[in-house]
């Protein structure tokens, strides 16, 4: 028998790139996925993505290869080539990314092309015809990236100038109805198909103003202080100084785990309440603003003084003070 020709799919977990992947098998192709976690889309988090990655190569029976996109992603969005989206997402710049990294994974196993699960028209930044253009030349992939849910509407790709599929097998799927993908779910025997979602944190407004404090704030961010971003209540004291306070015990423990050397912990001594962390330039002052601000987030009673532990790496001490009235404080929320 002759040796089936391998390709790779960027998977997502959603229903788009499962359908791609089962397309291309139907063809006879032998698949093998690449999934990508960035700092703000990773889909083992629980949040946002939220789906389960290896489950799902599972069950559609290939092979799969993770690649993390730390440190040069960070890099790429303080300057995205192409600009961000309605939030502070990179739609283009990061897909370009997840090309070039299955365009890697392609050369190591002898792949002829690669797949997705993009859909002419369903994101407004990153899949209208141009964008699409633009992430194939920026990746260097251009006529080797087959959207295999719409390409019967797009131009012509090396397989299909090569033989080695045909546009009568391709879809010609467009914009943001779903009912399409359903109807192909339910020909493959795909149950209980994931609801379309955006996952990337980017995406959402309230999270991208936390980013965009960010990096006006911290000339290198590192996956830590992205980390934080996705906890807590965040407030700004001044251009050096960060503080954020846990919302439940989840938070207080990843807020404990999160924390550097020179970070300061702060917890109330005889109340329950949150955990907090005050990062930067700390000053006397700016010590005992957060320590009444964690007070004001603890069952401590509001009229007296109360306790508030600090702790610096091992070195641990005691500030008595008033919580703060919310009027003091909310000029820093970000």
């Amino acid at each position: 028998m002759e040796e089936k020709k391998k390709i790779i799919a960027l998977l997502s977990g959603g229903l788009d790139s499962r359908l791609a992947i089962k397309m291309m098998q139907k063809q006879g192709f032998e698949v093998e996925a690449v999934a990508i976690k960035t700092p703000f889309c990773d889909f083992d988090c629980g949040r946002g993505c939220g789906f389960e990655i290896r489950e799902t190569a599972d069950n559609l029976g290939v092979n799969l290869k993770t690649v993390y996109l730390g440190d040069e992603y960070i890099e790429m969005l303080k300057h995205p080539k192409h600009g961000f989206g309605s939030g502070m997402n990179p739609c283009i710049d990061c897909r370009a990314m997840m090309f070039e990294a299955g365009k890697k994974h392609m050369g190591e196993i002898g792949a002829e092309f690669i797949i997705s699960g993009e859909v002419l028209g369903q994101r407004p930044m990153s899949q209208h015809g141009p964008a699409l253009r633009t992430i194939e030349k920026e990746s260097g992939l251009e006529g080797k990236i087959v959207r295999p849910l719409s390409a019967a509407l797009l131009p012509h790709t090396e397989p299909e100038l090569n033989g080695l599929i045909r546009r009568e097998d391709l879809g010609k799927i467009r914009g943001r109805s779903r009912k399409d993908q359903l109807r192909m779910a339910q020909e493959f025997g795909i149950e209980n198909p994931p609801n379309a979602g955006g996952g990337c944190l980017l995406t959402d407004p309230k999270f991208a103003i936390r980013v965009k404090d960010l990096f006006k704030h911290v000339q290198t961010p590192t996956t830590n202080d992205i980390d934080l971003l996705k906890i807590g209540r965040h407030f700004r004291f001044d251009q050096k100084t960060k503080f954020i306070v846990g919302r439940n015990k989840d938070e207080n423990e990843m807020l404990k785990a999160l924390a550097l050397d020179d970070d300061v912990l702060l917890e109330t001594k005889d109340h329950v309440g949150p955990v907090s962390l005050i990062r930067g330039e700390i000053s006397q002052n700016l010590l005992e603003l957060a320590a009444a601000i964690t007070l004001r987030y603890s069952d401590a009673p509001r009229d007296i003084p109360s306790v508030v532990v600090s702790q610096k790496k091992d070195i641990r001490s005691e500030i008595s003070v008033m919580p703060v009235d919310e009027s003091s404080y909310l000029q820093y929320r970000i």
